[in-house]
């Protein structure tokens, strides 16, 4: 049976006869790679961490926009068609969903009439979008004007 031989201190020596052990190159590279593989880590993070907080505004945004519909489906007849006959920039409306004093929505609801058939159209959009001037030129520019939530559903009375 071999037995590995040792030095004084009774660490194990390598075939050329030096203490084995970690040389300090080889410390500096397993370092580089720890280092290479947390900062892949880090972004993997920062882009979980980004989309999620995309997936919460769209969520905010079509509860507002389904929020709306519910709203309206409990109008007459005649509240709808008063409704619909109002102007666009009375249907635009901020909204501060948290209460901590920052408009985080804009919902604009609009309203096309057929006989007895309303037909809404509720375009949620970031805050962001709260310096366009006129809900209007938010309608007329979809492409420039994506809403985050956009529903659009059928009453009939």
């Amino acid at each position: 049976m071999n037995t590995p031989k040792l030095d004084r201190s009774g660490k194990r020596r390598t075939a050329r006869g030096r203490a084995g052990g970690f040389s300090l190159i080889e410390v500096l590279v397993g370092l580089f790679l720890v280092g290479v593989a947390v900062i892949g880590l880090a972004q993997l993070f920062l882009v979980a961490v980004t989309n999620n907080l995309r997936a919460d505004r769209v969520a905010n945004a079509t509860f507002l926009a389904q929020q709306q519909i519910d709203w309206l489906r409990g109008f007459t007849l005649d509240e709808l068609t008063a409704y619909s006959g109002s102007a666009l920039e009375s249907r635009d409306e901020i909204i501060d969903l948290n209460l901590d004093g920052t408009n985080d929505f804009r919902r604009v609801t609009e309203l096309r009439i057929a006989g007895d058939t309303f037909q809404a159209l509720i375009h949620v959009y970031s805050a962001e979008k709260l310096s366009v001037p006129t809900a209007a030129e938010l309608l007329a520019d979809p492409g420039q004007h994506r809403p985050r939530a956009l529903i659009t559903t059928i009453i009939t009375r």
